[in-house]
């Protein structure tokens, strides 16, 4: 068993096709919509059938904001490291340290060849990746006085002058299987990058410990590398195998790899939208729950049978979609803290009266909650604060458009001039994958706690209804910042009317937000709903 802590990533894994261009495109601005962290593509050259991965990353990451974008992996043969560093960096800095390096050591060789490439071997190979490493990371390292300077048998680098730097620490993941790719990332890399479909029962485990071993020899910590993973199947109603059958299989399934095998990042092969809207809206919360609720039982994250106590985890590598927050899980008295409404309101509209709200039952002060009780509250409170600081961004966002100012991802990648209606366009995309993200967690509590905290403790029905009542009024007052963005495009004199939609949408989802977590939090720990 080795799970080594790291948050949990989801990403997708889009076939960068030349036939659709702006399918491709879409699919990898959908994955950003729809919640998901990451989007990569494959690298491959000579495939005349496939856009240029790096040209593609740089227009996906003009069309998009908040995702990660990475090659998946980069082919390392057709691109020489010096300029790679400089064309990493170059789209980091543009894209506001939103990418990240899968490199590979190299594969098709006779495709290769045709295309100019040198044929090397599986030694070669190895040998000439941790060469590029070296160009890369000296490169990028801009606090080193002096030129790159790296003599190798296949790359000979000399003098060279550093920079730029990275807007972030840009880590590096290697695809690697056998065993002298696998040390190589325990001694080098940020990250192990393999495909499920191509591992044999066990080979996690196996890779692991070559790792592992691997990055204590070079004096690193084992958790130093984050353990991704490409995987394939289907959603069926049914379950007919792995990752083929429900989301919720799926979920036990990917929790699993990630308690026993340590995985942090879970990349989906699929182009088709439905499988991505699944995977982010249903696959992923159910993981990380089950994960968390898993940690809570066991060890510390990050030990294994007979480890130490394992080094702060450095920063994460990919953001993970739910923030921070006040919410703790300690044994004993019960220590979740709801949000308060603060009572500030935007807008003179009220959507309902907040008088009427009705109240469950008292806690019994005499109880005392263990960890694993009290880590749904605070997980609920988790996820309302990503929505409370989603929401802060659309108005930052409406902010600048009425001050004329470039889009916060357009300004990251220096773009000096854009016009009003592109600035229009791209709030759009953001609020409505905002809406859809509000409708979506609404969904899940509608159609699972709700029902069982119903069932659980009928005391609580009246909240539970009141609840579900005000998600519809939720959705409403969502139909109205849909509206007003489709008048705000039409017109220029539209940003009045979208900003008080979005200013009701605020009092209303805060209101909410803080209600339900009043309400809440210490019945999910009493009832054990999780």
């Amino acid at each position: 068993m080795s799970d080594y802590g790291h948050d949990l990533v989801f990403g997708s894994f889009v076939t960068p096709s030349a036939g659709d261009p702006d399918r491709t495109v879409g699919v990898a601005v959908l994955a950003e919509q729809v919640g998901l962290d990451l989007v990569t593509f494959q690298d491959h050259p000579y495939q005349p059938a496939f856009l240029d991965t790096w040209t593609l990353l740089s227009f996906v990451a003009a069309r998009t904001h908040r995702v990660h974008l990475a090659a998946n992996v980069t082919n390392l043969p057709l691109r020489p490291p010096a300029v790679l560093a400089r064309s990493v960096a170059s789209l980091d800095l543009l894209s506001g340290g939103r990418v990240s390096l899968g490199l590979g050591a190299g594969a098709f060789w006779d495709a290769i060849v045709a295309m100019g490439g040198r044929r090397l071997t599986p030694g070669e190979g190895v040998r000439a990746l941790t060469e590029a490493i070296e160009v890369i990371r000296q490169l990028w390292d801009v606090e080193t006085r002096g030129g790159v300077r790296v003599d190798g048998e296949f790359y000979r680098v000399v003098g060279a002058k550093r920079g730029p730097a990275p807007a972030h620490h840009t880590p590096i993941w290697l695809g690697a299987y056998k065993p002298r790719m696998l040390q190589l990332t325990g001694r080098r890399a940020d990250g192990w990058l393999p495909s499920l479909g191509y591992l044999q029962p066990g080979d996690l485990a196996k890779g692991n410990a070559i790792i592992d071993d691997a990055a204590r020899e070079a004096g690193r910590s084992p958790r130093d590398v984050r353990r991704l993973l490409n995987i394939a199947g289907q959603f069926s109603a049914v379950g007919r195998g792995p990752l083929d059958g429900p989301a919720e299989q799926w979920a036990e399934e990917l929790a699993e790899l990630a308690v026993e095998d340590g995985v942090g990042t879970f990349i989906l092969a699929s182009d088709d939208p439905d499988d991505l809207r699944r995977f982010a809206g249903e696959v992923a919360p159910a993981v990380r729950e089950l994960v968390a609720a898993e940690r809570e039982q066991g060890a510390a994250p990050g030990r294994t049978p007979g480890q130490p106590e394992p080094e702060p985890e450095p920063e994460p590598v990919v953001a993970a979609p739910v923030r921070g927050s006040r919410a703790t899980a300690t044994g004993g008295a019960f220590a979740v803290v709801p949000t308060p409404d603060d009572g500030v309101r935007r807008s003179e509209r009220r959507v309902w009266d907040e008088s009427t709200r009705p109240s469950g039952p008292a806690p019994d002060p005499e109880r005392t909650y263990t960890p694993q009780e009290q880590a749904t509250g605070a997980h609920l409170v988790q996820i309302h604060d990503g929505l409370r600081a989603e929401l802060a961004q659309i108005h930052d966002l409406i902010d600048q458009v009425a001050a004329g100012e470039i889009d916060a991802g357009a300004a990251r990648s220096h773009i000096n001039t854009m016009t009003m209606r592109q600035n229009r366009w791209t709030l759009g995309v953001y609020c409505e994958s905002y809406c859809r993200i509000v409708t979506t967690h609404h969904t899940i509590e509608d159609q699972s706690f709700f029902p069982r905290l119903r069932a659980r403790d009928p005391r609580l029905g009246p909240v539970v209804d009141r609840l579900e009542q005000e998600h519809h009024v939720i959705h409403d007052v969502l139909e109205g910042v849909d509206r007003a963005l489709v008048a705000y495009v039409g017109s220029p004199d539209g940003l009045a009317e979208l900003r008080a939609a979005v200013d009701l949408l605020t009092d209303a989802l805060l209101s909410h937000l803080s209600y339900e977590e009043r309400e809440l939090v210490e019945p999910l720990a009493r009832l054990g709903i999780a």
